[in-house]
């Protein structure tokens, strides 16, 4: 059951930094139930605001909605007690009610929920999709703003006004004008996190169009560099945060930007550069290269951000 109620949810996640753990796989690419625990238990460990399980570098797109369930279920019974674990909610509308009653069944406090499948829409048929969600659970649900899901401020104030567990708005398009429509119509009702990635990025100026946080996949195996980049951003420490960006943020992009698919990859090779394994991605993304972890490895090093007691540098 949740601990929290949506409104009390949206409070706490608006002003701290939130992340989406990887799914940890085994060799056979099948949910490695210890791994994931070890991982979430440690992710758990610091001063997150909310972790985010089954989402997309969780690989959620890659899970049946039986296995999406049971990530979400072992997330809230191993981190639950210490930090708000939501879920995310996919494909067909029908699909996403189904997972947004089955996160709430696993005690999860919110959901993120995604783009419909493929389909092209348009607002009435958006709307629909989300009054269907929002009407089907108790907990606080996210519309996540991109691809083929593009709310406008009118849609986004008509869902606010109709379902108080309506709580966020997550944007990965980068449009500014879109998201000063957005802010403006509707305030301080919702709390908005960027979705860009790689999100710290964006962070600094986002903060300015009223996103006061966003989601870390770094954080996944550099947590104190990611919460410390967290912090100057919200102090608007442009030299602090310039200076990390250079540092490491832009170095790990052109790591990233080498394969198509690595924005998720990467996360998982940092995990193995450091010595915490998750296993490797499903199809069709594909793993860091041998090369790709020892650079990353490297750039760790170089950047001085290796977590406390992880293991030594990966070498080729």
């Amino acid at each position: 059951m949740a601990q929290y109620t949506p409104q009390e949810l949206a409070a706490k996640l608006k002003d701290g930094l939130l992340s989406f753990p990887v799914t940890a796989f085994d060799a056979a690419l099948e949910i490695d139930e210890a791994a994931y625990r070890r991982h979430l238990d440690w992710q758990a460990s610091f001063d997150v605001a909310g972790l985010f399980a089954a989402g997309g570098t969780g690989e959620g797109f890659s899970l049946t909605p039986a296995e999406s369930a049971r990530v979400v279920r072992l997330a809230v019974e191993e981190a639950g007690d210490r930090v708000p674990v939501l879920a995310s909610a996919g494909g067909s509308t029908r699909q996403a009610v189904e997972n947004a009653r089955a996160a709430e069944a696993a005690g999860a406090e919110g959901l993120l929920l995604l783009p419909p499948y493929l389909t092209e829409c348009d607002q009435a048929g958006l709307q629909a999709h989300v009054e269907a969600v929002c009407g089907a659970t108790n907990i606080g649900v996210i519309v996540y703003n991109r691809a083929n899901a593009v709310y406008s401020a009118d849609t986004v104030s008509s869902l606010s006004e109709r379902y108080g567990n309506f709580i966020g708005f997550k944007d990965a398009t980068g449009d500014i004008e879109h998201l000063a429509k957005v802010y403006a119509k509707n305030g301080d009702r919702l709390f908005y996190l960027g979705g860009l990635p790689t999100a710290e990025t964006f962070a600094l100026p986002l903060l300015q169009m009223g996103m006061s946080t966003y989601s870390s996949a770094m954080y996944n195996f550099v947590p104190e560099f990611a919460l410390e980049f967290y912090a100057d951003v919200r102090r608007q420490d442009r030299g602090a945060v310039t200076e990390k960006l250079n540092r490491f943020v832009l170095p790990y992009l052109e790591i990233r930007d080498r394969v198509k698919g690595y924005g998720v990859s990467i996360v998982k090779g940092g995990l193995k550069a450091i010595g915490r394994d998750a296993g490797g991605v499903r199809p069709p993304l594909q793993d860091l290269t041998e090369q790709d972890v020892v650079d990353l490895a490297a750039l760790i090093d170089a950047a001085g951000i290796r977590p406390a007691g992880a293991a030594v540098a990966v070498r080729a």
